[in-house]
Formats: C-alpha cells, structure tokens, sequence
C-alpha cells in the first residue's frame, strides 16, 4: 500500500517539513504492519474503529508512553482525514476517538548560574570538537534553536555583516535571529578550525563531525548532556531544556512575550506561556523583596 500521495499532501501543501513527514509515514507503516499480522488485510482504508483500537491496546501493553501512542494515534487521523478531503473513504473511523490521558511535564530550565558555569568556568579543548561544542551551546542559549535546528543550520545561514541568523523551522517557516558579538566571536573561531578539516563531505552544513560529514541529532544531544553534567543535578540535561532556559531567563529578565514567541518560532502565544510558570515565580521574588508593604 501507497502513502505517497498523503505524503505529497503533506509535504508540498501542508508545508510539512521531511523529518515530520517520514514520522508520520514510520507510524503509519506501523500501523499497516499490525493490521497485516492481526486481519490479514493490506487495506488501512477499510479498518473500523474496534480493530483501531485492539492496536491502541497492544501499543500500550507494549510499554509505549501515552503520549507516544497519542501521536502515532494522530498521525493515523490525519490520514483518514486526508482519505475523507479526497473522498477515498465516507466516515473516518477515528472521528469519536478520545486522546490518551498524559500527564504535564514540568520542564524544569537550567539556572542563570549553571548556564555560566558550563560558559564561563569550564575549559573548552582549544581544537575543532572543543570550540564546536561551544559554539553548539552559544547558539542554544543566545537563541534558543530547536535541536533539528541546529543540525540543519548552513553555512549560508549567518549574514556576519547584519550579525543575524536565518533560521527554518516547522512548517517550512523561516524566522531571523540576532547574534551576540560573543557567539560571532566563537563561530569565527569554530570557522578557522573547520577549513583545516581535511576531507569534508557534507560542506553546505555548519556544523559537522571531525569526519567531515553532518553533525547528527544524537550527538547533539550527547554533547549537551555531557557538558551540563558537570554543572547540574537536574535529571533532563538536553537541548530542549536549553531552549527552555533561553526563553524562561528572557522573561525573567523583563523581555515581551510575544517577542519571545517570534524567537523561538512558535505560531501562537498559548506555546509560548508554557515558559511563564518560572518568569511568575522570579516576579513573585522581586515582589516580595522590593514591595514597601511586603515586611509589614
């Protein structure tokens, strides 16, 4: 069974971008491969909502998050969505389904003081891998990039003259990011010690391995952890908390929220306002220690 014209629709109407529309695909995929085993039917087009739901309970007595099953859950209404849009099928079989409950996590952002630390007090390797993974955190705080971001970056997405950053991100949305002179100052280093790569495979990129190829999604990760291990006991160390900290420290700071919105490259506010929760407990701070009528 075909999913290419789903996957068309997505990607050249939707605007989805590549890696979100293989996800959809690697669950749809999964999806396919039950019902081959369970039905002995290659037809997802004909499945009612009993047999959907013998396939919510496997992957939930598989161990698989409800949150997880959520989105393989979603990927598959959108398909059907898109079978009805095209009046391939008449009723989609999901279209009473009810969502997993999943619990809130509480994304908890690095501090001011273990952001500096990991930046001012520990000694970067002065050579290739050393001043990249400086740079790698450089440009998740001062501009809080997704992880995907990041390793998709090119070289022809800094204007140095106009000291910005062009960023896509979802959708196919490109977004412009202002540079601080210190991250300049380390991408012209992490530069030198790139040209000095002997065999480069992937030039386009900006960020690469010391193979000369793409740096990879992993790795990114591996070197967020590694470093903010050193400097905090939290439990999650990774890009995205990191991300969180770059809008949760600009709030603090006094900065606009919906300037933080366009930063980050979120489509609506309500996004955004998952950042809030800390921003309020600073304010509650200042409050109580600047207010005259707080010691009385």
């Amino acid at each position: 069974m075909s999913f290419k014209p789903f996957t068309d629709h997505l990607l050249l109407e939707k605007n989805y971008s590549p890696l979100t529309v293989k996800a959809y695909q690697n669950d749809l995929d999964v999806f396919l491969e039950f019902i081959k085993l369970e039905y002995r039917t290659n037809s997802i087009n004909k499945v009612n909502y009993a047999q959907i739901r013998t396939w919510i309970v496997s992957l939930v007595e598989s161990g698989l998050s409800n949150r997880s099953v959520n989105r393989k859950v979603s990927a598959l209404n959108t398909y059907y969505k898109f079978l009805l849009k095209t009046k391939t099928i008449e009723v989609n079989p999901l279209v009473k389904h009810k969502a997993l409950k999943t619990s809130k996590k509480i994304q908890i952002p690095f501090s001011e003081a273990e952001v500096s630390t990991v930046l001012d007090d520990f000694n970067f390797e002065n050579d290739f891998e050393g001043i990249r993974n400086k740079l790698i955190i450089e440009l998740f705080y001062s501009t809080g990039i997704r992880r995907i971001e990041l390793v998709e970056l090119k070289l022809l997405s800094f204007n140095l003259h106009n000291k910005t950053l062009k960023v896509l991100g979802k959708r196919n949305k490109e977004r412009i990011i202002p540079l601080l002179e210190s991250v300049i100052g380390t991408l012209n280093l992490y530069l030198k010690e790139r040209n000095q790569l002997e065999h480069v495979t992937d030039s386009e990129y900006l960020f690469l391995t010391q193979k000369g190829v793409k740096i990879y999604e992993t790795l990114v990760y591996r070197i967020i952890n590694d470093y903010f291990s050193n400097a905090s006991t939290k439990v999650k160390k990774s890009p995205h908390i990191l991300r969180h900290s770059f809008a949760t420290h600009l709030l603090n700071q006094g900065a606009d929220l919906n300037a933080v919105k366009e930063l980050l490259g979120h489509s609506s506010l309500a996004a955004t306002q998952v950042y809030t929760h800390n921003s309020i407990a600073e304010l509650k701070k200042v409050h109580v220690n600047s207010h005259p009528r707080s010691k009385k």
